[in-house]
């Protein structure tokens, strides 16, 4: 099984080198993702699977596409 990954702004660094065939195991969650990325949890904001805000206890599948983003300011 396998998920593309973005990171996004701040969080690019954290982007794997296999982001586009990112091997997952079945029951796998956006929160397991991130600790296996090495993403602090205190720079994570918003995550989407295939465009839709979810939580970290969201399930991956095989083929999703997810979205990692910092939290961003701006004036």
């Amino acid at each position: 099984m396998h998920v593309t990954i973005k990171c996004f702004a701040t969080l690019s660094r954290f982007t794997p080198p296999d982001a586009e065939a990112f091997a997952i195991t079945p029951g796998e969650t956006v929160a397991d993702l991130v600790k296996r990325l090495g993403i602090p949890s205190a720079d994570l904001k918003l995550v989407f699977i295939n465009g839709a805000h979810v939580e970290l206890d969201a399930p991956l599948a095989d083929g999703d596409r997810v979205g990692l983003f910092p939290a961003v300011g701006g004036g």
